[in-house]
């Protein structure tokens, strides 16, 4: 186990797809121009850089046709700089204009450019083939908001399995050239809660959760709950292939929010209109567990505990942002921070936290569905000509090198305070095992 937690970072490097056009992050911030970024970032004590070489950057065009010399100027000025890459090749993108998500050829035409990148870059050891597939395939296959622009659970479940395929052989590919290589898999973890009626949906969703790691660890056979629902669309022979020649990952990377948590409640009088929703047989509002649970939800620190309970394997904040004012997005990732610290001395071994979008991120608002300019700063303020410094940087280096915060940022941030509550709260019966969690309304007029 190591003896410290380490600090990583990563600039926020989604690649879409929204209809024809491709929504590139790298260039929305300036950074596809900035050599000197780099500087920056390792300016700051970060140990490992999660870094884009994105499949539809390098071979947008034609399979064969991939120029390397962005990543390859890159790349070698993090090594010089004496950070690790911790490599991503398909980052919430359904791949080039000639494949998609859902293409029979997907695993395939992934498979070879990883084995390009490897052969390429031979001295890289950590990968990120595929950023939270259950998430990109949610957006792009379930929603409908990403290309292919799908909503039918067959579609869902193919989208996934071949981001789940194609990590697998990515690693095979990858691993014959550097038998050394380490995936590093990353998902978007949290919890989903409802009222009672709901509590089918909650807990569908509690073990959906799970399924990125899940099959890369080889659990989803017959016994697991939702083999018998992916099998009726017709994969049940392609999930058994999975679990018997499993790629479990060498770290599972935790993606967490504030927004990562849910609650559904089927009282839509409760909630604005455009908090509406369902799942084709029942309406119901979805909204931020934050901003309704009494008590808050579990947070950073429940998930990670649960995903260790879960799989006894290292463990890493992959992602650690929060879209508010400096000293709260300060508060954010100092609790993040120490809740890793807390973990680490009570023998979990979390390697690191990511200080995530290191420049901000461009219309996370609209989920990258509009091209609207909402802009979140991040610890480096990209508006002027050269990026400004943030209160975060200050803290990046404070935990990486030790001292005392920041006056200023010290006390609770809002999610642990009352003004949290955005609706009216409903009362968790905490002795409620999990996934089931019982509810009732604010003054107890409402079982649920």
């Amino acid at each position: 186990m190591r003896t410290t937690v380490e600090l990583w970072g990563g600039h926020e490097c989604t690649v879409n797809r929204v209809g024809p056009q491709f929504h590139d992050q790298t260039v929305r911030s300036g950074h596809h121009h900035r050599l000197d970024d780099l500087d920056r970032f390792a300016d700051l004590g970060l140990k490992a850089l999660r870094y884009p070489v994105l499949w539809e950057r390098v071979a947008p065009d034609v399979p064969q046709s991939r120029d390397w010399r962005w990543t390859d100027e890159r790349l070698g000025r993090i090594r010089q700089l004496g950070m690790r890459p911790i490599v991503g090749l398909l980052h919430h993108g359904s791949g080039p204009r000639y494949t998609s998500l859902v293409d029979d050829g997907f695993c395939r035409l992934f498979a070879d450019y990883a084995r390009a990148a490897a052969e390429r870059y031979p001295w890289v050891e950590a990968w990120t083939p595929i950023n939270e597939p259950l998430t990109t395939a949610r957006f792009s296959a379930l929603y409908g908001l990403w290309h292919p622009h799908l909503s039918d659970e067959p579609f869902f479940w193919a989208a996934l399995l071949n981001q789940i395929d194609g990590t697998r052989m990515a690693m095979r590919e990858i691993r014959a050239v550097n038998p050394r290589a380490r995936l590093i898999q990353t998902e978007d973890l949290g919890r989903t809660y409802a009222t009672r009626p709901l509590a089918g949906q909650a807990e569908f969703e509690n073990h959906r959760r799970w399924l990125t790691w899940d099959l890369l660890t080889g659990r989803v056979t017959p016994d697991h709950p939702m083999f018998e629902r992916m099998a009726a669309c017709g994969f049940g022979d392609r999930l058994r292939a999975i679990a018997d020649d499993p790629c479990p990952p060498d770290v599972v990377g935790v993606n967490h929010y504030l927004t990562s948590e849910r609650f559904l409640d089927h009282r839509l009088d409760a909630y604005p209109p455009e908090r509406h929703g369902g799942n084709g047989e029942v309406a119901y509002a979805d909204v931020e567990a934050i901003r309704v649970a009494l008590p808050a939800p579990g947070g950073l620190e429940s998930v990670l505990e649960e995903a260790w309970a879960r799989y006894g394997l290292p463990l890493a904040v992959t992602e650690s942002h929060n879209g508010c004012t400096r000293e709260e997005q300060v508060r954010w990732i100092r609790e993040a921070w120490d809740t890793a610290q807390r973990l680490h001395g009570r023998g979990v071994e979390i390697r690191a936290v990511t200080a995530w979008a290191l420049l901000g991120a461009y219309d996370w608002n609209s989920l990258l569905t509009q091209n609207n300019g909402h802009y979140e700063v991040g610890v480096f303020d990209v508006r002027p000509e050269t990026p400004r410094p943030t209160a975060l940087v200050r803290e990046l280096k404070r935990l990486a090198h030790g001292g005392e915060p920041h006056p200023g940022t010290l006390g609770p941030g809002w999610w642990r305070r009352d003004i949290r509550l955005e609706f009216r709260p409903v009362f968790r019966q905490v002795e409620t095992p999990e996934p089931r969690s019982a509810w009732r309304a604010e003054g107890g007029a409402d079982r649920c």
